[in-house]
């Protein structure tokens, strides 16, 4: 740890060369318009491309430039984790290196900081060059999240964000095998504030967070911070329990008391597909759950960095 660092900034990365260099000189603008020394960390997530290369050669030419390389692709969130862990800074600021969220902001960050706020984080008020389905599906899961939850975790809003050293140092010692850190950084608490600002399109590449990890990204959310919908099983199988009694209620009615010729097939497989379908579900969310222990129990490493540029031996 440099105690003589004020800000970091940590930048995670994976297959970033279009837009890596445009990236360093926006954010190095930045850093150098604040009153303070400052180190950029990028961690390289397992890139394929030459974000390697180009790293290990900012890092030679300007000291203020860190890099982590991991040994494989660990994800994004735990690439965040990694740079929280080494960062120095009394202030760590986390930002994506697709220059969607404009690096301009850090400077709105820090005097909220100064003002004694531990944690900027910012909202977006509107999301440019995205689809109409990314939008909704984002919106729609922050919300589902909030009604799931008991902590508050501000809608619409990602993993840009100021932290205070303290809040930092707190965030490392969680040890999580699935990290949420937005809603891990809820959790901790302290005194947060937002900016709200309107996301811009990516600078070049491709999105990092396609359909798939989306869905990761949102189970993880949700298993780490509620059990609630463990309950919806329980209520599920309540339902169709009570579903079943009314059906056994008709049946027996029509067979004593009304002349209907009942042929059964159609009853018989509607009632397989109703509790056949509910006990998969129940299965499968209890299945997320297990998944999540036996991750902790194994206590493997949450990351293997390969290579690190830039830090002091």
């Amino acid at each position: 740890m440099n105690k003589n660092i004020d800000y970091s900034c940590i930048v995670p990365v994976f297959n970033e060369e279009e837009v890596l260099l445009k990236t360093y000189q926006r954010l190095t603008e930045v850093m150098q318009s604040l009153d303070g020394t400052y180190e950029i960390i990028f961690v390289n997530d397992g890139s394929r491309d030459s974000t390697r290369s180009i790293l290990q050669k900012l890092s030679t030419e300007d000291s203020s430039v860190k890099a982590l390389h991991f040994s494989r692709n660990f994800g994004h969130q735990i690439a965040i984790t990694a740079g929280a862990n080494y960062a120095s800074g009394k202030a760590v600021i986390v930002i994506d290196a697709d220059l969607q969220d404009p690096p301009e902001l850090i400077v709105q960050m820090v005097e909220k900081w100064k003002e004694g706020y531990q944690v900027v984080y910012a909202q977006r008020l509107k999301r440019n060059g995205e689809t109409f389905f990314k939008k909704q599906s984002a919106s729609l899961f922050y919300r589902i999240l909030s009604k799931l939850t008991d902590i508050s975790i501000p809608v619409d809003t990602g993993d840009f964000r100021l932290m205070d050293a303290q809040v930092c140092r707190e965030l490392a010692g969680l040890h999580e095998k699935n990290p949420f850190v937005r809603g891990q950084v809820s959790w901790l608490g302290f005194k947060q504030t937002a900016i709200h600002y309107e996301r811009d399109e990516r600078a070049a590449g491709e999105t990092k967070y396609p359909l798939k990890k989306m869905i990761k990204l949102s189970i993880d959310g949700i298993t780490s911070f509620s059990y609630r919908p463990l309950k919806l099983a329980s209520y599920l199988g309540v339902i169709t329990a009570f579903i079943g009694f009314v059906y056994l209620i008709i049946v027996l009615f029509q067979r004593f008391f009304t002349d209907t010729t009942l042929t059964g097939w159609t009853s018989i497989i509607i009632l397989q597909l109703v509790f056949g379908g509910t006990i998969l579900f129940i299965l499968g969310l209890i299945g997320e759950y297990i998944g999540r222990i036996y991750d902790e129990v194994k206590d493997r490493p949450l990351y293997i960095i390969e290579e690190e540029n830039g830090f002091s031996k």
